[in-house]
């Protein structure tokens, strides 16, 4: 067996407090506590974007691993085309001896897989693939298509559930399950519920049924069955029923089903005895066929339909690191409908607020333990649109102490504020932590009345540029000029999202929850974060969301639910500060990702 010196490199350590900066599998002797003790990274499953097919289709059949796919199969029209997925992008290899679609998947693996049943017509053909070339093997003994399979490999395969094409309608969802050998097909214990497009993943021994529809014109179903190598059992359903999804998994203790008819972006995962809604997909999809490749925490879904076939790709990952908020110094002057700016969350400024009245021009650094008092803003002012760092600002619009709002534009340069020329419309909330710098900003949104007007600061003065798509007051943003992201906003709430690239927006996947009167952070527009706002006409909210450049995830929430707060920083490193609870609050709260957990380690 090998010991803790061996593996680390040194003997367990003594320290007297937990130390600053352990590393992950570190085990140390807290003396003070007079325990042992370790860390590890925090993690989420989440999705991420992979490569592209390089043909769009749906309803195809899919094998092997997250970085070792096998994809073949498919529609419109009905295709043969087989690709390899190497954990970047996909390769055209040979075809399928029989373009079908429908097509049922044993799980198997890159080199050693099979393909069976489809349509049109409605077929029992059997192909297996060696790493290099499909061959015609013995068919099936019931021809059917939107069935699910199970298999280790092009020996060992399960088939279950389909469509047979029998009259009336109806009676042609089967739950006919037959075994793979190597060499033939027999027919063993049924399904308790036919039906057609199910999902299905696992081994011979070890499968797992779940989804489908059981006739034509019924619903679709959550029942899930559970396969022991000799006849199914009924376990607990899915939390959404839905039909036409893909599915993932070792055997039937683990499995991941994703997306819906119609397209949906649901994700569940399977422990063996309950399914759990865990992060939906990027991209709503249906029509996944037999096209789940993987594990229950290392899958990839390829293919579908949205509207229209689909090429791209997702990857799952359990491993995803998640982040966490801690509360450190607060502001020396608590308020409201203040903005900021920063690099990091050890590196931050805040300026102006209110705490109705007075409306502030107070200004504060925050240095990665404290904040401190410094030169104050020439006019004071609430809810601006802001961007820079600590010690290279710049604020522009809000309202004034008579709470109208005002074009005014400053640039803060470390030591004090400077005013510039005026934005072309006069606006405020306009959001904290826009995108930019002290000589290269945008400012969008805003009100009264509401405005969709985009303006771009050069250094020098400010100029509009194109429109958002969708105009709104109270958003957040991240990024720079040439690669900028809005989001949510009022009123009604707004979950819209907008990506800038540098010329003009384009909407992309929405917040999880719609807000406004809240904050965000990050350094262009594939990484940002949102956090707190508000969600309805009262209360505030805590909820923290993740930007991937495709979509947003769910993420530890603040300790503290507040509106009206500044921030700065990025994705993996942000500040929250001030805003109202209510009460209007000084709390400051730092963001890390990826974040960590101290465990005690038993010794009894």
């Amino acid at each position: 067996m090998a010991e803790y010196k061996g593996i680390h490199g040194t003997k367990v350590q003594n320290y007297t407090s937990d130390p600053d900066n352990p590393i992950t599998g570190q085990v140390w002797y807290n003396e003070t506590d007079q325990v042992l003790k370790f860390q590890f990274e925090n993690t989420t499953g989440a999705w991420s974007t992979g490569g592209n097919l390089n043909t769009a289709r749906r309803f195809a059949g899919g094998s092997g691993t997250q970085i070792a796919g096998l994809f073949f199969g498919g529609q419109p029209p009905e295709s043969a085309a087989t690709e390899l997925y190497d954990g970047t992008s996909w390769t055209e290899v040979n075809d399928m001896n029989t373009a079908r679609s429908f097509i049922g998947a044993s799980n198997g693996t890159q080199t050693s897989a099979l393909g069976f049943g489809g349509q049109p017509p409605i077929t029992a053909i059997t192909e297996s693939w060696n790493g290099t070339s499909w061959t015609e093997v013995a068919d099936m003994n019931t021809a059917r298509y939107t069935q699910a399979g199970a298999g280790a490999d092009n020996t060992s395969a399960l088939a279950f559930g389909g469509y047979d094409g029998s009259s009336p309608v109806d009676s042609g969802r089967t739950g006919v399950t037959e075994s793979w050998n190597g060499t033939s097909w027999t027919e063993v214990a049924d399904l308790n519920t036919g039906r057609s497009g199910p999902a299905g993943n696992g081994i011979i021994t070890s499968a797992l049924a779940y989804g489908g529809i059981p006739s034509a014109g019924l619903p679709a179903i959550a029942n899930t069955e559970s396969w022991n190598g000799t006849s199914w059992t009924e376990v607990n359903d899915l939390n959404t029923a839905r039909y036409n999804i893909g599915g993932a998994g070792a055997d039937n203790t683990s499995a991941l089903a994703f997306g819906s008819t119609p397209a949906a972006a649901i994700t569940e995962s399977w422990n063996g005895t309950s399914w759990t809604e865990v992060n939906d997909m990027n991209q709503a999809r249906t029509d996944i066929g037999c096209g789940g490749i993987g594990t229950a925490s290392a899958a990839l879904a390829a293919g579908g339909d949205d509207g229209s076939p689909l090429a791209a790709t997702e990857e799952w990952s359990t491993s995803t690191p998640v982040g966490a908020w801690s509360t450190v110094g607060s502001l020396n002057t608590a308020r409201k409908s203040l903005e900021g700016a920063g690099a990091s969350n050890t590196s931050s400024i805040a300026f102006g607020g209110t705490i109705n009245p007075p409306v502030y021009a107070l200004t504060e650094i925050y240095d990665g333990t404290s904040w401190t008092e410094v030169n104050d803003m020439n006019v004071g002012r609430t809810s601006m649109g802001a961007a820079g760092t600590a010690t290279a600002a710049i604020a522009f619009g809000g309202g004034d102490p008579s709470l109208t709002a005002v074009a005014n534009t400053e640039t803060w340069n470390g030591t004090s504020w400077t005013e510039v020329n005026d934005l072309n419309t006069a606006r405020d909330n306009m959001g904290p932590a826009m995108a930019g710098t002290t000589t290269a900003a945008l400012g969008a949104g805003g009100s009264p009345p509401t405005v969709a007007i985009t303006e771009q600061w050069n250094g020098t003065s400010w100029t509009e540029v194109n429109d958002l798509n969708t105009a709104r007051y109270s958003l957040a943003g991240a990024g720079t000029v040439t690669s900028g992201l809005v989001y949510g906003g009022a009123f009604p709430q707004k979950a819209q999202t907008e990506s800038w690239n540098g010329t003009s927006w384009t909407e992309v996947n929405d917040l999880n929850i719609a807000r406004y009167n809240f904050a965000g952070s990050g350094v262009d527009n594939t990484s940002a974060l949102a956090f707190g706002g508000q969600p309805g006409l009262g209360g505030s909210a805590s909820e923290t969301e993740l930007w991937n450049g495709a979509s947003w995830s769910e993420q530890n929430d603040l300790n503290t639910a507040r509106v009206g707060f500044g921030s700065g920083g990025t994705a993996a490193s942000a500040l929250c500060f001030g805003g109202e609870g209510p009460p209007n609050l000084a709390s400051t709260e730092s963001w890390n990702l990826p974040s960590f957990t101290t465990k005690t380690i038993s010794t009894d």
